[in-house]
């Protein structure tokens, strides 16, 4: 038997004592978890509309179940409800005059009982349905603990809960991107076990892998909508939520631009509370990078339909990377109008980052046989250069509900990205850590524009219920560069290094040649049936897509082949089955069309070719439990794709890549002081159908054996305010080429921090201190296009908030 199913057997074999255990017997309610927190005051800012609506976003926010008529209370209305209340009185106050009181049935349970009628009435027997649905055009609650929230966005599928989700699908919320010190994407993705950064942290780019495959930052979506975020870096100051989809999602998302199947990422844009908020900040990290950060929100109107949400950072210093000096600016300005059935929003982003002394990754030289041991973290490499980028990106959008069951939205927006750089990737060349580096001038400009429109529909036909949804999504990116190699090469060691200067590029003139437009157009239909009192969920959908493609000589600007021009249609099957409340039973086939592979601009025969759209197929299924205050999900998946990689000097579709995994994920808290996140991934990638099946059998490149990511939480009850935290990240050995020579040793690193709450005056205060990579701790890691690059070295950071 293979090492795959030797390595699966023993998740097989939990997953099926999982959901026997589970299905004898009801998940223990976690300790705490009585209600205690529930009944006590709370703040709600759920705006007013239709009762039944309402009544679903409550029920969301407070973390119960309700269930009730929707028929019956049809065509009531609620004034929402506004500040501190206890459940009881939250009750009282959502159903002043409507003629139905909320009764207790247990367990944070409660349903709607019609009150007494006059004598002159008939009072009829009520009709009890579980009111669940995540609310219309708000986001998902948090989930016990407050580091992810109780569902995400399933693309045009709209928000859903995670127990009544045919995927997995982790939302990370604001709470733990500032209580981390995150400063980007990558900062946050490592608590994902699925997912791997696969560029170095200090380069120009931040790319990631997800079950295996790899994921462009420039593919990740906002609020949506792909084509709009920031090209190299996304930033997370403006994000409320991050959320995860692990698999293909074309179905569900449309074709990103640059392909990516392993996942989707989707930005979620903070939104001004009820409340005014002031909250500014200062922060430091190692060797000498200082900060300042301001989260401003405010909302106005006679029922706070309009707000206003800024959030601004700037930070400037010595990285901990050798004679690297970092500086970088982000503005977000988030505009929203909500109304009773009308809702919108107007995002505007600025971001620039310029990097001196710019980490590039390694190219793995024909001569080496065998990697050379990982050196200093610190080491920079080629040892000159620089990278200035800018990216400006406006966007919009609009929901309105024509009735209480069907609502109509569009999108659009438009981003403009620029880089000017001029370093040059370098290539290994022997185990004694020689490299030769040859400088590269490259002007890259990016413009996107992109637009979506859809519907959505809730229906029943007798017993079955409905939501039916249509989407509609296009994206047009256009790219232009202007690259220059003219200066001789350089020498260094990774063991001894030799910096030299970065080349003068004055008196050279800049000609911005096309380099490759893209087109993608699609058209999606999908509908969740529901039936046996929603216990049973069936998703079927189908996407029409299209791909216009035309690559052009990057040194002329003249096309480079025939324009592409062809269309596919990819279907998705979803099933959900909750035989207790407390475990879902999921399943899910779901294609991905993306554009096909483009070669690198150096060190093949055929530098920026680009390849026809490809197809990829994915199989899943799992099983998630609830057990109260704490959830897991366990989880088999298989994903095929054609492979890309380096063939005899020339990158192009070499064969087929086909991963296979499991996966244990866990979120919430074991107590009321102690947080859980994380979980492992079992993967193995393998290469077949590969030319002349040389390489058949072979480990796909940058897919280790084992991934894992366990992050503890723990507010110190001895001393009020002070929470502690601990993060391992451990990533199995893998290999950085197709022929399986170059193998990467595995590595294991340890993160802790620390954070205390005050008040100073009447001000709450927060100070936080971090130590990532712990034990300096030095490895090699790669990308799916064998690209290395060495991991970040031991980062201290400290910063402090105060709101006002």
């Amino acid at each position: 038997m293979n090492l795959l199913h030797s390595s699966l057997r023993p998740m097989v074999v939990a997953i099926q004592a999982l959901l026997i255990s589970t299905a004898l017997c009801p998940p223990a309610q976690a300790a705490g978890s009585d209600g205690a927190g529930i009944v006590g005051n709370r703040h709600y800012s759920i705006p007013a509309g239709p009762l039944a609506e309402v009544l679903s976003r409550f029920a969301g926010a407070a973390g119960i179940t309700l269930a009730f008529d929707a028929a019956q209370v049809q065509g009531l209305r609620s004034e929402g409800l506004q500040g501190q209340y206890s459940v009881q009185a939250a009750f009282g106050k959502l159903l002043a005059g409507s003629g139905y009181e909320a009764q207790p049935t247990g367990d944070n349970r409660y349903s709607l009982r019609r009150l007494p009628p006059p004598a002159s009435e008939t009072t009829l027997a009520p009709v009890m349905v579980t009111a669940r649905e995540m609310p219309a055009g708000g986001l998902p609650p948090a989930y016990a603990g407050g580091q992810v929230a109780k569902g995400g966005r399933l693309g045009l599928l709209g928000n859903t809960d995670f127990m009544e989700t045919p995927f997995n699908q982790t939302s990370y919320t604001a709470q733990i991107i500032e209580d981390q010190q995150a400063r980007s994407l990558s900062d946050l993705l490592v608590n994902e076990p699925s997912v791997r950064q696969s560029t170095a942290r200090t380069n120009i780019s931040e790319d990631f892998s997800i079950r295996g495959f790899g994921v462009a930052s420039g593919d990740v979506a906002f609020n949506g909508m792909f084509g709009l975020m920031p090209f190299y870096r996304v930033p997370v100051e403006m994000a409320e939520r991050v959320e995860v989809l692990k698999g293909p999602s074309a179905l569900l998302n449309g074709m990103p631009p640059s392909g990516n199947v392993g996942g989707a990422i989707n930005i979620v844009p903070k939104r001004a509370g009820d409340e005014a908020l002031t909250r500014l900040g200062a922060s430091y990290l190692s060797e000498s990078i200082f900060g300042l950060h301001a989260d401003l929100g405010r909302r106005f109107g006679s029922g706070k339909e309009f707000g206003v949400r800024y959030n601004g950072a700037y930070r400037k210093g010595d990285t901990s990377t050798d004679r690297q000096d970092q500086s970088d600016q982000v503005h977000a300005l988030g505009l929203d109008y909500r109304g009773e059935r009308l809702r919108a929003s107007l995002d505007l982003l600025y971001q620039k980052q310029k990097i001196d002394g710019t980490v590039r990754q390694f190219i793995a030289a024909s001569s080496l046989v065998a990697l050379p041991k990982a050196p200093d973290a610190s080491l920079a490499y080629p040892g000159f250069g620089y990278s200035e980028t800018t990216d400006k990106m406006i966007s919009g959008r609009v929901e309105y509900d024509l009735t209480d069951n069907v609502s109509v939205y569009g999108g659009l927006g438009t981003r403009r990205h620029l880089m000017d750089a001029l370093t040059g990737n370098p290539s290994l060349l022997n185990r004694a850590g020689d490299f030769i580096s040859s400088p590269a001038w490259q002007i890259y400009r990016v413009i996107n524009h992109s637009y979506e429109a859809g519907a959505d529909a809730r229906f029943a036909t007798g017993p079955v219920g409905h939501k039916v949804a249509f989407n509609y999504s296009r994206v047009v990116q256009k790219a232009a560069i202007d690259f220059d190699t003219f200066w001789a090469a350089r020498s260094s060691n990774l063991y001894h290094p030799v910096y030299s200067a970065t080349p003068d590029t004055g008196g050279a003139s800049i000609h911005l040649n096309r380099y490759n437009d893209t087109e993608l157009n699609s058209l999606a239909l999908a509908d969740t049936l529901s039936v046996f009192d929603e216990r049973l969920k069936l998703t079927f959908g189908v996407r029409h897509q299209n791909v216009q493609l035309q690559a052009y000589n990057m040194s002329t600007g003249t096309p480079a082949g025939a324009r592409y021009d062809e269309s596919r249609v990819t279907p998705v099957i979803g099933v959900v089955l909750q035989p207790r409340q407390q475990l879902s039973l999921y399943a899910n086939y779901i294609e991905g069309l993306s554009p096909g592979p483009v070669a690198p601009l150096s060190g093949v025969s055929n530098p920026g070719e680009a390849f026809p759209p490809i197809r990829t197929k994915q199989f899943e299924m799992g099983a998630k439990v609830d057990w109260g205050r704490f959830a897991t999900t366990a989880s088999l998946f298989q994903i095929k794709r054609p492979a890309a990689f380096l063939a005899g000097g020339s990158y192009g579709v070499h064969g087929e890549q086909r991963n296979r995994g499991a996966e244990f994920n866990i979120f919430g808290e074991v107590n009321h002081q102690v947080r859980l996140l994380g979980g492992l991934t079992l993967m193995q990638g393998k290469l077949t159908r590969t030319a002349g099946g040389i390489q058949d059998g072979n480990d796909a490149v940058a897919v280790p054996r084992l991934q894992a990511s366990i992050g503890v939480d723990w507010d110190n009850s001895l001393m009020p305010g002070l929470g502690l935290n601990a993060r391992i990240i451990h990533t199995g050995r893998q290999y950085a080429d197709p022929a399986n020579q170059l193998e990467m040793p595995s590595w294991t690193r340890f993160d802790v921090g620390a954070r205390y709450r005050l008040k100073m005056g009447d001000k709450p205060v927060t100070l936080r201190a971090s130590i990532e990579n712990l034990f300096d701790k030095n490895y090699w890691a790669s990308s799916n296009e064998g690209y290395l690059y060495l991991g970040t070295p031991r980062t201290f950071l400290l910063s402090g908030t105060m709101d006002f």
